[in-house]
């Protein structure tokens, strides 16, 4: 317990010191919200990754889809670091930081109503971020909260009230720059955590084979594959179908959320790019590979004792799994898993904060407010926020994973198809956002009512029904005026001398 604790007041130390020391570079709004645009690669990078993977991933997710899928769970891992991390630098980034910046943005919602140029959009694309963002807050707290419980036997809302404190503190202190180098500093903990975590656990187990061979024993649940031994060792798992759904929402989702496409705002320069892309990627691979690979063996554990009127507790199998390692490696889960979440929740209330004051608040209410006013407003709301999540938090209305897919679906199905759409075609219209809007939202909305599918599968389709009906309904409604295409687009006609290593000569080409 002794060491528990140490290993606890010096993180939480360190991510206050940090947060006192970027208060001299949160001084005004560019600073506070995209830490002045000089960002560079290794602090991007780890800082899309951290926000990418919490308490969520580690607890929520890798519990629940490790159980149902067996190892194919590690599927979603790869997922997450080809498409989430991967493709996104590739596809988005470059252009994101071109033109957000050549539209003076700061916020997704933002950038949609100036790329394009409606008022309206903006306004409505900050409501949808603030009140979705709620509900995946609400999900880390929970995550976190559970292996605190286990690691301490602390009440759950004691734990849900001081990892809000802490939060707001230091985000409160130093903004965006705070949050970059926290999330480096939690990155490498993560990286390093998971992997010793992944040994111990199967080391309890008697070791990776024999572990193994007790997972390929077991007969699938599924109706596709029932019956079946060795379904959850298997290639795709006992049921390849809905494993393709949470792939999809969990990593393409991140195409679409505010507080991730917000990291290539920020990023410095071309080199940033590069470097990032292959930094974020191979953490990807190690902290998402390891987890759902290690919540593969999540049947192995006794689960017996975590069930609520009968029906099994995802959240609780990773904790069971956990609570049998010696009290030096918890220590280190519960800073992993802390460090996880701490990165997700800043980046979250920050996300939030800056769309209510300068999508909401500034444009419509208070148009000519000035640095100062900006600032004290986001701080403010950073603590409204947190409270609004802390009160979901203590009685959450489900699991985490449904809460965060509930929270990625709408997100990501309403804002995936106009930011990609807006970045390479011209020809998307402003009823094809509202489309997208609509769609997005309205799937995931419906499907809380209705209860239709899983809420990770709704997400999913919600993102793709973004995908096709924005194109489809921008190819039969009015376009934007072509000053307004060519102001938004023009940022991409400059142009740059570059080395040939990098491109050959137009002589070489020619031939």
């Amino acid at each position: 317990m002794v060491v528990k604790i140490l290993l606890l007041l010096v993180f939480f130390g360190v991510m206050i010191g940090v947060g006192m020391y970027s208060r001299k570079m949160a001084t005004d709004v560019n600073g506070f919200v995209l830490g002045s645009r000089k960002v560079g690669p290794w602090l991007t990078a780890f800082a899309y990754g951290t926000s990418y993977f919490s308490a969520v991933v580690f607890v929520g997710y890798a519990g629940q889809f490790g159980y149902k899928y067996g190892l194919s769970s590690t599927w979603i891992g790869i997922g997450n670091a080809l498409i989430g991390s991967l493709m996104a630098w590739v596809v988005l980034g470059r252009r994101t930081r071109v033109m957000s910046k050549h539209l003076g943005t700061a916020t997704m919602p933002d950038f949609l109503g100036k790329r394009y140029h409606s008022k309206a959009i903006r306004i409505v694309a900050a409501l949808i971020s603030f009140i979705f963002l709620i509900p995946y807050t609400a999900s880390v707290y929970n995550g976190l909260s559970r292996l605190f419980g286990m690691a301490f036997n602390i009440p759950y809302i004691v734990c849900v009230l001081v990892m809000a404190i802490l939060t707001a503190v230091y985000v409160i202190l130093g903004g965006y720059m705070a949050t970059a180098i926290n999330d480096f500093v939690q990155g490498i903990i993560m990286l390093f955590g998971i992997a010793a975590v992944v040994v111990a656990v199967l080391n309890s187990n008697g070791g990776f084979f024999e572990a193994y061979k007790t997972l390929s024993q077991m007969e699938s649940e599924y109706a596709v594959t029932e019956g079946l031994k060795g379904a959850y060792v298997s290639f795709f798992g006992p049921d390849p179908v809905n494993l393709l759904g949470v792939v999809i929402l969990t990593s393409l989702g991140t195409w679409g959320l505010p507080q991730m496409v917000s990291k290539f705002y920020a990023i410095k320069d071309e080199r940033s790019i590069k470097t990032g892309t292959i930094i974020s990627t191979f953490f990807a691979i190690v902290v998402a590979g390891g987890c759902y690979f290690l919540g593969g063996f999540g049947r192995l554990a006794d689960v017996s004792e975590i069930t609520v009127d009968g029906k099994l507790v995802y959240d609780a199998i990773i904790p069971t799994m956990l609570s049998k390692l010696p009290d030096v490696l918890i220590g280190i889960v519960v800073v992993l898993v802390l460090s996880a979440s701490m990165s997700t929740l800043s980046s979250l209330v920050l996300t939030s904060s800056s769309t209510i004051t300068l999508d909401l608040i500034k444009p419509n209410l208070k148009k000519d407010l000035d640095e100062k006013k900006q600032l004290l407003i986001m701080r403010l709301f950073i603590v409204v926020f947190i409270v609004v999540s802390v009160v979901m938090a203590i009685n959450p209305p489900t699991f985490i994973a449904q809460l965060m897919g509930i929270s990625w679906g709408a997100l990501a199905g309403a804002f995936l198809a106009p930011l990609v759409y807006g970045l390479y075609w011209k020809g998307t219209t402003r009823l094809g956002v509202w489309a997208g809007f609509v769609a997005g939202v309205g799937i995931t909305v419906a499907n809380m009512v209705f209860s239709w599918m899983s809420p990770i599968n709704a997400g999913a389709w919600a993102m793709i029904a973004g995908l096709v009906i924005v194109p489809l309904v921008s190819l039969i409604t009015p376009k934007l005026d072509k000053g307004e295409i060519d102001f938004s687009f023009k940022c991409y006609e400059k142009k740059k001398v570059v080395e040939e290593k990098i491109a050959l000569p137009d002589d070489e080409v020619a031939k």
